[in-house]
């Protein structure tokens, strides 16, 4: 290229570069060791300054640690410069969390910036502010953000709407009401840009106060078309809440068109003129059958019922019940309705969410969807399928969650999509998932006049190169014929067709064939005789196992069916007689069970040969290796004795009253009829429309069902007006150029940039309460841990001694609780040292390096105690108690599975039978889809328990103790167990405890620091605690202050976090100063590494304050898992932070 110039590709490549680079910013990122960064900061210049803080930006972009800059930036924060100001904000602002202590020394330049003009200055303070996570600062904080709420400025007012959820993450119950009063003053904003921030606030601080809602109700839902496209996304799902908690559920929905509910209606007092509307709008859906060519599309009134119970009372609850229409029914009489054609709420939410169906944001349109499928009359339902349809073009990952909302419509109402099932069929670049997805979906909206159709898809997808998509296509293949008696035969022959012409290598595909030919033969068994025989003589080329044992199931089946299977029958039994010995066990199972059927149903001319080829089997059966085989063998010759005749003295002198009993359980239980399948799984789980639970399948943290219809009542009648009166709005004295004109980019992404995820689910974690009266027999062995030394000293020194290390916990400042020292002005400047000449300033002791010593802690397991919680109250369940705690041991079978040590006991005077802890089949049916979804998973193979060996008998007063070892699919949501205990069953749940979610990964001090250091920024979490538990142990005996303190203190700590977490206590380093009574400094340190993917995480505690007085901890977690990190650094706080138990 060019070379007659001397010019390369390569060459061209790298001047087209630099010329690009030229008046951009990219040479910032040239030089990661710039050694000019310190003096260009200490610059008189402010171009320089903004150049050094540049590239302190672009290295914090590229993920290096330049906190040791902090000093030196922390000073500019006073420049007058607005380029300076801002970027030594943006700093602050990375670093406020990690360094709050030092942060927190220029907080009254923050609190004279909330004054400055610039609105844009006013933010920043706000947001700086609001990250440094102190409790102490707390107040000042609030105070800001109450103050920034009434600014003339839309983006200032925006910033301190996103600034309350951050000071409620604090946790401070004093300042509960003021942060809800704000949040309903910035709810009554008049910008969309607020109403949006405060929606998210409100979602966060105060979710359950609709009454705040109610002040400002039609003047949000007349905003919401222009708050921003996320802010739209919460506030629909506030005002949708508000609307059903004010005014109920519509009667003129879809969530109320069953007709056990019309009847309710009815029973109540219902007018004429609503049955009839009702009776217009069932016959739209097509509820009245007269129609027979719409057999399909009806609205089925029990997929309503469950969808309508799952969105009000979660389906958790729901699938606790076993008859759903009648449950339905009973609560739902004391509930009131409302009429979208009378209420002006509703028809002011629905018109104001109609627009946003057509909304560029996915999420948006899927929100305002959700709000017309639950509230919408039902003649306006179909608003919202076009929107649905034209969302999936968009991408696969939004297709797929689309395409989750649309299977249930269009389970509840398949006549709403039945029109568009073109818009169903496949894509070349759709996934596995929307595939299987649009399959179910065409199987659901079938119709007769579009069957047709849909079958000449199915015959090009039958052929697809993925043969798992392919067994899938069958299987919808056979639903359709199913569902349509008059396409039965041609999907039969299409089927036998295909088993035919299937290899050894299309297992799953023949598999699912014979599956479905299966269930179309069991709708009418007498006219599909001759698909049974034709099935017979392919069991030659038929090798598949699962595959041969449903054919030989029909075969016992329907053996007296017709006239040409009784003839064939001699000939199949032998030729099955003849490759017993060769099949496998599931094959050699049914066999044994279609003799069975055979010989009950044949004549009394057939009945010597049947008997003798049963026989012939039940020998080889005998003597097969597998004892299921065996088994089985053994149950049928006993039940069938009767029939079969025995060859032993004893059986053949058995009274005729064991005969006649024998020939009735055998008639039982190989002579009933298969009852037909179910056309809807009452245990499927249906969540809110949009949300990550409905994607998921099961409840996310954070997921909260629609609250009771007509369960919000307000006193005051004014409340649901436009404006309280005498309420004046945020920005009403300003004008709309003042209020828009000051950062015209940072109203539409501001909240994405303020948003904060709240990892903060301490009350899911510590679940067990762990009530005291348990009464569990401990395994662990009473050490005496006064029999020997339990400390040796030995002289180190901090094993990160470095500048940059330890920052938290030995600032001088961060123990004192006077406010005005820690603010003024100069003890800024002694800290940042601007007079290094000054000889009593007050960076001396900063300066300071103290000596410490490392104490060695010997017999610490033997006082650990776990806590123990309880499983079944005696009172719940008739005299049994069961307790359990978890375990330090590791199980043998699989690194995911934690173990349990539960405790059985019969607190009753009666003996109990046959006690053992089983899965809730109920769970496990219901996440047959989700698990159908997860089917590659690499641990899908490991049981959610592993069985339980079961306790025949438990005497009164007895206690048995067994090792349970079971494997929790989150470490916050309880698994869901069923208790055995004389023929009855208890439903109970395990909670789970994440500090069991861990083993114990042994290091010394060097390992430790090492990967401490692998893991800096965003892989470390810090929170602060109030420790107590020492200040008891220490005033115990008749002369506090015999044994050694600091040696108490860190008992108490070691004993408390590994009886309630499995680490390993690395180290425990005690400060050496001339103070005996200062623990400031002491600290501990545990290591572990999780069960599911042996990544590390680090646990360091550092003290700080005197021995008799509460001690202020500092909990460091440093862990690859954010969400795993922090939730675990919140149950240790909590466990610190909860006193011990007398």
């Amino acid at each position: 290229m060019f070379t007659q110039f001397g010019a390369t590709a390569e060459s061209l490549s790298k001047a087209s570069t630099m010329v690009f680079r030229i008046g951009t910013d990219a040479h910032l990122y040239d030089d990661p060791d710039d050694v000019n960064i310190a003096p260009l900061l200490d610059s008189k210049f402010d171009s320089e300054k903004c150049e050094a803080l540049k590239r302190l930006l672009a290295l914090i972009a590229q993920g290096f640690d330049v906190s040791n800059f902090f000093p030196r930036v922390v000073k500019n924060v006073a420049s007058q410069s607005i380029e300076v100001k801002k970027l030594v904000y943006l700093y602050l602002l990375h670093y406020a969390e990690k360094r709050p202590n030092e942060a927190l020394l220029s907080i009254n330049y923050f609190q004279k910036d909330l004054g400055d003009t610039n609105p844009l200055v006013r933010a920043w303070a706000l947001r700086t502010m609001a990250g440094i996570r102190l409790h102490v600062i707390a107040p000042l904080v609030l105070v800001a953000v109450s103050k920034c709420a009434r600014d003339p400025s839309v983006y200032v007012r925006k910033c301190a709407a996103n600034a309350l959820p951050k000071v409620h993450d604090l946790r401070l119950e004093e300042n509960t009401a003021a942060i809800e009063e704000l949040v309903g003053f910035l709810l009554n904003d008049n910008s969309p840009g607020v109403i949006g921030a405060a929606a998210a606030a409100f979602a966060s601080v105060c979710p359950t106060n609709l009454s705040l809602i109610g002040r400002n109700y039609r003047r949000l839902c007349e905003t919401l078309p222009d708050v921003e496209e996320w802010g739209q996304i919460v506030l629909i799902g506030i005002l949708l809440r508000y609307a059903i908690a004010r005014h109920g559920l519509v009667k003129e929905s879809i969530m109320l068109s069953s007709r056990d509910l019309e009847n309710i209606v009815s029973e109540n007092g219902a007018s004429d003129t609503y049955q009839k509307g009702n009776e217009d709008s069932n016959a739209y859906f097509g509820l009245k059958e007269s129609n027979a060519d719409l057999t399909n599309g009806v609205c089925k009134s029990e997929v309503v019922d469950i969808v309508s119970r799952s969105y009000l009372e979660g389906p958790d609850k729901y699938l606790s019940k076993h008859r759903c229409a009648d449950v339905l029914s009973s609560e739902l009489e004391g509930l009131h309705f409302t009429s979208a054609k009378d209420n002006e709420d509703i028809k002011i939410l629905l018109l104001c969410t109609s627009p946003l169906l057509w909304s560029h944001n996915s999420a948006v349109v899927l929100a305002a969807a959700g709000v017309h499928w639950i509230m919408a009359p039902k003649e306006d339902i179909q608003k919202i399928v076009k929107p649905l349809l034209f969302l999936m073009r968009s991408s696969n990952s939004s297709k797929y969650v689309v395409l989750c909302n649309i299977q249930v419509f269009s389970k509840a109402v398949p006549s709403l999509f039945a029109p568009h099932f073109e818009d169903f069929f496949m894509s070349p670049s759709d996934s596995y998932q929307v595939k299987a997805l649009k399959l179910e979906i065409l199987s659901t909206i079938a119709t007769e006049s579009s069957i047709s159709s849909i079958f000449q898809e199915f015959q090009d997808y039958v052929k697809d190169p993925d043969r798992k998509f392919a067994a899938d296509t069958v299987a919808a293949i056979g639903l359709c014929a199913q569902q349509f008696p008059k396409v039965a035969n041609t999907c039969l022959e299409g089927l036998l067709a295909l088993a035919s012409h299937a290899t050894d290598g299309e297992a799953i595909v023949l598999l699912q064939a014979i599956y479905s030919i299966k269930a179309i033969i069991g709708k009418d068994p007498s006219s599909n005789e001759k698909v049974i025989v034709h099935l017979i003589r392919s069991l030659e080329s038929i090798r598949v196992p699962a595959a041969r044992g449903m054919i030989i199931w029909m075969v016992g089946e329907y053996s007296d069916i017709g006239n040409v299977i009784p003839k064939v029958l001699p000939v199949v039994l032998k030729y099955l007689a003849r490759c017993f010995t060769v099949e496998e066990v599931e094959t050699k199972l049914q066999i044994l069970n279609a003799c069975g059927k055979v010989l009950l149903h044949s004549k009394e001319e057939e009945l010597w040969a049947y008997r003798k080829v049963l026989s012939y089997m039940l020998d080889l059966a005998r003597c097969d290796l597998n004892y299921d085989i065996r088994d089985r063998a053994r149950f049928i010759k006993e039940l069938l004795s009767c029939y079969i005749g025995s060859s032993d003295t004893e059986e053949g002198k058995a009274q005729q009253e064991s005969r006649d009993v024998s020939r009735v359980l055998a008639g039982r239980i190989f002579g009933g009829q298969i009852k037909a399948p179910s056309s809807e799984q009452f245990s499927a789980r249906f969540y809110l429309p949009g949300s990550l639970s409905h994607v998921v399948l099961h409840a996310a943290p954070g997921y909260e069902p629609l609250p009771r219809p007509c369960s919000l009542n307000f006193e005051d009648p004014s409340i649901n007006s436009n404006i309280v009166e005498g309420a004046k709005r945020p920005g009403d004295g300003a004008t709309q150029s003042e209020s828009y004109t000051d950062d015209p980019d940072s109203v539409s992404g501001s909240l994405n940039e303020e948003s904060t995820s709240d990892y903060s689910y301490a009350d899911s974690i510590g679940g067990s309460d762990g009530t005291g009266g348990s009464n569990v027999s401990s395994s662990l062995s009473e050490v005496d841990v006064h029999k020997e030394p339990l400390i040796h000293l030995s002289e180190v020194g901090y094993p990160n001694a470095n500048p940059d290390g330890g920052s938290h916990v030995d600032n001088p400042y961060s123990g004192s609780n006077n406010l005005g020292e820690l603010i003024s002005t100069r003890s800024l400047e002694s800290w940042l040292d601007e007079n290094p000449n000054s000889g009593h300033n007050l960076s001396e002791p900063s300066s300071i390096r103290k000596s410490s010593a490392r104490i060695s802690i010997g017999h610490i397991h033997g006082r650990v105690e776990p806590k123990i919680c309880a499983l079944l109250d005696p009172a719940n369940g008739n005299g049994l108690s069961v307790d359990y705690a978890f375990s330090s041991e590791l199980s043998s079978l699989s690194p995911l599975l934690v173990c349990l040590q539960v405790s059985f006991k019969n607190c009753s005077t009666e003996p109990m039978m046959n006690l053992q802890l089983v899965e809730d089949n109920k769970r496990q049916d219901s996440s047959d889809h989700a698990s159908a979804m997860t089917e590659s998973s690499s641990h899908g193979d490991v049981p959610s328990l592993v069985p339980m060996e079961e306790i025949a008998n438990l005497g009164p007063s007895e206690t048995i103790n067994i090792m349970l070892q079971v494997r929790f699919r989150h470490h916050l949501l309880p698994l869901k167990l069923v208790l055995w205990c004389n023929g009855k069953t208890y439903p109970v749940k395990l909670r789970p405890d994440i500090g069991y979610f861990v083993r114990p990964l042994p290091m010394d001090i060097g390992v430790f620091s090492a990967k401490e250091a692998q893991l800096p920024g965003m892989f470390e979490y810090t929170r602060r605690c109030i420790f107590t538990d020492h200040i008891g142990e220490l005033k115990k005996g008749d002369k506090p202050g015999t044994n050694d303190q600091f040696l108490v203190i860190c008992e108490c700590l070691a004993v408390k976090v590994l009886s309630n977490a499995n680490f390993f206590l690395v180290s425990v380093d005690m400060p050496v100063s001339a103070n005996l009574d200062d623990a400031s400094g002491l600290r501990l340190r545990f290591s572990g590494e999780l069960l599911s993917n042996s990544v590390p995480c680090l646990v360091t505690l550092v003290l700080e304050g005197t021995c008799f007085e509460p001690l202020n901890i500092l909990v460091k977690v440093n862990c690859e898992e954010t969400v795993f990190g922090l939730n675990l650094l919140n149950r240790i706080v909590n466990l610190l932070a909860e006193p011990a138990r007398g």
